[in-house]
């Protein structure tokens, strides 16, 4: 993968996680608001899928099994409750997705620091 192209796939996921985290605060924002459902974003993986197929351009590299989707599972334990208010927001679930959020901008800006920090050294000679 070259450089430049590691920065653009690092702006891009900082762009889903400023995204979801977004979504993920309206929810919780939203939490005692009857009828409210929760929404989340589709997965970074699964949006880059989308904006960039794979393609197999050599007899010996590994296809794409099927169409590369993950099918969803109709009972997810993961679910929330629905709340005689019709409010679907678990308070835990939200918070959990945060942190995730939070871990992909530290793993993130990590990845980001090292390769900055070998160009660096790279280019000085």
């Amino acid at each position: 993968m070259q450089p430049l192209q590691l920065f653009d796939l690092a702006f891009r996921q900082n762009e889903w996680l400023a995204q979801r985290q977004s979504v993920i605060s309206q929810n919780v924002a939203n939490a005692n608001t009857p009828g409210y459902k929760a929404r989340d974003v589709e997965s970074f993986e699964d949006a880059m899928r989308k904006a960039v197929p794979m393609a197999v351009t050599n007899p010996d590299h590994f296809a794409p099994a099927g169409d590369g989707l993950v099918q969803a599972r109709d009972n997810d334990p993961n679910q929330a409750e629905v709340l005689v208010s019709g409010n679907d927001v678990s308070l835990e679930q939200e918070f959990l997705k945060s942190g995730e959020v939070m871990r992909g901008y530290s793993m993130n800006t990590q990845i980001m620091r090292t390769f900055s920090g070998m160009l660096r050294s790279v280019t000085k000679g």
